[in-house]
């Protein structure tokens, strides 16, 4: 068991950083940099590094972040020429860093700074080698474009890699992005070298310096195909619309696409990339039994310098009756670190089960099963899907290895890809009709409902009763009268006083009565890049999923979110929101930096890792967003038109592999509705698949907001009574439960038996059971573990930052009086407020607030911010000594915030703070014509 030392869980994250970069190209070789050379840094991003994208996934509050300039300056490897570094500082000073303005207003290009023929030769002059550094964020509710400063090079970056490459004999060229962007320009421009560091999180900076420098040695392998074109991804005609993306490139996604009909449109395959030295990969025969076929691989280091290797063991199935990709990922491993001339085995486990192909059409004469067709299964060993060379083969018979039955087929007719007739090993590309769905889910939900017993009253049992074995949960939750149910299937947030400051949202015990029954009330907290604290408190910031995956090392990312696993104990968090594990559909998804790859084998096992690292420390991840985000434009309601058989063998995969070889516990569904049902509302994917056909045992929660509907009809945030139906245990979130205050249906499905009562004990004994594994259920229960101890006892990442904290909430007239007298108004005071509100909709902010300074031309700032943002800030000079009025607008769209108030100088005096509302939330959609 680890003990939470942050230093070591940093190191640990710098090198996992290091593991997951990606080294393209290495002519020269340009990298590492010789001891002491002179370097010229190019890229205003040299000064902005990003740690992360946008949006929940990557808010999350860290100390300073080390920028890769700095880490190059604190190396004392090379040194970096200050007279260019000192230009670049005082261009910025007139073109600051862009924040945007509100949610996914980010951009996601930063102006870079024009370079003069003087400066470049100058700089040349003084160098031995360059550093171009080019910058991408991205993130939720944006998807990124096929436009210059997005997927493409800005007008500025190339000539910038024009002028330094064509006057630098050594450049590098590092990409700090979320994911992949075009790479056409690297054959125009030529640089010596090529690296991903993609997004690093807070020890990002001084990871990728180490690359540079040969203090590490890039370790990662891509986790997407770089085609030539964005066109030329099989999803190209089908991303970005409004309302429905069809899915016609079926399992044909990435690699499987490209290495079985266009390998020629490939510039960089999948689970490529270089280090600084080379590998001699040496493979056995097959050894076979009944159920597995076992393979080694010799690696050795041929090269000079010590380094790691990736081997990846992939499968060619035969064609058949349904069509398969050339390639596919069965394996994969990687090394020690080898010294040069070292050699290390790996091996190999290939379950036969792993190479089955799911029948949706009854092709095969087994409809809705895993079939592993007759003939020939090839494989092949090597450092990438492109370069793998064929070890052997086994033939196998025909067989079932799962019979199932159909769920979440399609209803919307359309034509899929399927492989016609092979010329030189490349398929020519045939289209069949896609299966439709046969049977009603409503149909099979009504024929397997064994209604419930009415409410039997309070029998004094508390959920400690069941964790100690003397009642059952069934006898437990029958105490819970309706009202109880409905509440419980309620989650709160965002940033309810109920639970850790500023996390995402409360569950479980949200009421009086529930937490009197025992109930305790479990805390989530976003997401995929370390825990979101909005209130300011600092957490650790992690690299983001696309990198992680790129290390090709679940062992190694495993170990890190051992700590965070820590960090989440500590902080009284049960779950993360994340991992988060969609697969990269197409490059240009926004969120595609915080899920893994386009591989679902990859995705999972990663996943996976980070599940058992958590679950050693009592907390978990809610493994996100099930299923098919596969774009941020119109998230909430463009439905995902696909087969069952991709969605089994690609998307639902890696989430299959999280809940069985993970034992996953917490699942987020997404936001939008994939063939006619919204994710939440979705019976066939929460109950026939996930529950029935995966045995999953845990809780299911939607994403914020989300919308559920009942057949042929539109998603409504309100309609609860679909979402538990469906076996969505909780919506999240809500102002407050007991109020109904987002006025969903629960109670009304009950009354008019579109919802059971059995359905909302099945919700809340998912909850409950969930919760009982949960340290909340310690919590409760007033138990403090040795780890709890050894936690409060550790050394803390907040920084001190934190202000105290006091919680108000607004009366029944949506108003509320702050008591001013708490507010510090002495310099560098920084209060806080976790606010709750009854009504949601826009409030003012009113201060009263005059000077008491002597001097008449002082400036004196109170800064005033609700949650991160600052919404505004009150300057009154030295001579304004009577009271004065200032309003600042708060939005409350949510039913809890935070507000803040900071004090830049001493000399304010503070007489009154209210804040009431102005209009409702429905007053609003009113006037905006919703």
């Amino acid at each position: 068991m680890k003990i939470f030392d942050p230093g070591a869980y940093a190191a640990l994250a710098r090198r996992t950083v290091a593991e997951g970069c990606v080294l393209l190209r290495n002519d020269g070789p340009v990298l590492p940099f010789a001891q002491g050379a002179k370097v010229a840094v190019f890229g205003r991003s040299q000064f902005n590094y990003y740690k992360s994208g946008t949006g929940s996934g990557g808010l999350v509050n860290t100390g300073h972040v080390p920028s890769i300039t700095e880490g190059l300056e604190a190396s004392g490897a090379v040194k970096v020429d200050a007279k260019l570094k000192a230009e670049y500082e005082s261009w910025i000073v007139d073109h600051p860093f862009d924040e945007g303005q509100g949610w996914a207003n980010e951009p996601w290009y930063q102006e870079e700074m024009p370079l003069s023929e003087e400066t470049v030769l100058a700089a040349a002059g003084r160098s031995d080698a360059a550093v171009v550094i080019l910058g991408r964020t991205a993130g939720e509710d944006k998807d990124s474009s096929n436009l210059e400063g997005s997927y493409l090079l800005a007008g500025a970056e190339r000539d910038m890699l024009k002028a330094v490459c064509g006057n630098f004999e050594k450049v590098a060229v590092v990409l700090n992005t979320g994911g992949i962007l075009d790479m056409k320009w690297v054959e125009e421009y030529k640089p010596g070298a090529v690296l991903y560091v993609w997004q690093g999180g807070q020890e990002g900076g001084l990871a990728v310096a180490d690359v540079l420098t040969g203090k590490a040695a890039p370790g990662g392998r891509l986790s997407d195909t770089i085609a030539k074109d964005i066109g030329d991804y099989p999803a190209a005609e089908n991303f970005g619309s409004e309302s429905r993306n069809l899915y016609p490139e079926d399992i044909y996604v990435g690699y499987r696409y490209f290495e079985t009909f266009a390998p020629e449109k490939v510039l960089y395959p999948f689970g490529f990339g270089l280090t600084y030295t080379t590998f001699d990969v040496k493979h056995t025969s097959i050894s076979v039994t009944a159920a597995q076929a076992g393979m080694e691989a010799e690696v050795t280091n041929t090269g000079s310098r010590p380094g790691r290797q990736v081997v990846q063991v992939y499968c060619e199935a035969p064609q058949g009756k349904l069509g398969k990709p050339a390639r596919a990922l069965c394996a994969f491993g990687k090394t020690r670190e080898l010294a040069p001339g070292e050699t290390e085995t790996l091996s190999f486990t290939v379950p036969f089960a792993r190479l089955a192909s799911y029948d949706d059409s009854g092709a095969t004469g087994r409809k809705s099963a895993w079939v592993l067709e007759a003939g020939e299964y090839t494989f092949y060993i090597g450092t990438d899907v492109r370069s793998a060379k064929k070890v052997g083969s086994v033939t196998l018979e025909e067989t079932v290895v799962e019979q199932l039955e159909e769920a979440c087929a399609p209803v919307t007719a359309f034509d899929r890809l399927r492989p016609g007739t092979s010329e030189g090993g490349v398929y020519t590309k045939e289209y069949e009709p896609t299966p439709l769905r046969t049977v009603n889910p409503m149909d099979r939900r009504n024929e397997r409902l064994i209604k419930a017993d009415p409410c039997a009253g309070d029998k004094g049992y508390k959920l400690s009763d069941v964790a100690e074995g003397k009642v059952t949960m069934d006898e437990f939750l029958a105490q819970l009268t309706d009202a109880d149910l409905c509440c419980i299937v309620r989650g709160e947030g965002m940033c309810s006083p109920k639970v850790t400051p500023g996390t995402a949202g409360a569950f479980g015990g949200v009421t009086k009565r529930l937490l009197d029954f025992g109930i305790p009330t479990g805390c989530c907290a976003d997401g995929p890049s370390g825990i979101r604290m909005d209130c300011g408190t600092h957490a650790f910031a992690m690299p983001n999923g696309t990198l992680m995956a790129c290390t090709f090392d679940p062992e190694l990312v495993g170990e890190l979110y051992e700590y965070e696993g820590l960090e989440l104990r500590k902080n009284k968090v049960d779950t993360l929101l994340g991992p988060g594990i969609n697969i990269h559909r197409h490059p240009l998804n926004g969120r595609n930096f915080e899920y893994f790859s386009e591989d679902p084998l990859l995705t999972g096992e990663m996943a996976a890792a980070q599940l058992l690292a958590l679950h050693k420390y009592g907390v978990t991840g809610t493994i996100k967003h099930f299923a098919c985000n596969s774009q941020e434009f119109h998230r909430h309601d463009v439905e995902a038109v696909i087969s069952e058989r991709a969605l089994r063998e690609i998307y639902l995969k890696a989430f299959e592999i999280a809940v069985k070889e993970g034992g996953a516990r917490s699942i987020m569904t997404s936001y939008n509705p994939i063939n006619g049902f919204w994710s939440a509302s979705s019976y066939d994917l929460l109950t026939t698949i996930l529950h029935g056909q995966w045995g999953y045992k845990g809780m299911v929660m939607t994403d914020w907001w989300a919308k559920s509907n009942d057949q042929g009809q539109e998603g409504e945030r309100t309609n609860t009574a679909a979402m538990v139906r469906a076996q969505n245990d909780l919506y999240m979130v809500v102002p407050d439960s007991e109020s109904n205050a987002l006025h969903d249906n629960s109670a009304e499905g009950l009354s008019k038996g579109t919802v059971d009562r059995a359905e909302f004990i099945r919700s809340a004994a998912n909850i409950c059971n969930f919760l009982l594994q949960s340290p909340a259920m310690l919590r409760m229960r007033g138990i403090e573990s040795e780890l709890d101890k050894a936690l409060s006892e550790a050394p803390s990442l907040d920084d001190g930052d934190s202000a105290e904290m006091f919680y108000v909430q607004t009366g029944e007239d949506n108003a509320l009086d702050f008591d001013a007298s708490l507010i510090g108004m002495s310099k560098g005071d920084n209060t806080r407020f976790g606010v709750s509100i009854k009504e949601q909709g826009l409030y003012k902010l009113i201060l009263t607030l005059r000077s008491t300074d002597q001097n008449d031309v002082s400036q004196l700032p109170l800064s005033v911010f609700q949650d991160r943002n600052l919404l505004g800030t009150a300057t009154l000079t030295g001579a304004q000594r009577d009271w004065e009025t200032v309003e600042f607008n708060v939005m409350g769209f949510s039913g809890n915030f935070y507000l803040r108030f900071f004090a830049a100088q001493t000399g304010l005096e503070l007489k009154g703070v209210r804040l009431e509302i102005v209009k409702t939330m429905a007053e609003l959609q009113k006037e905006f014509g919703q």
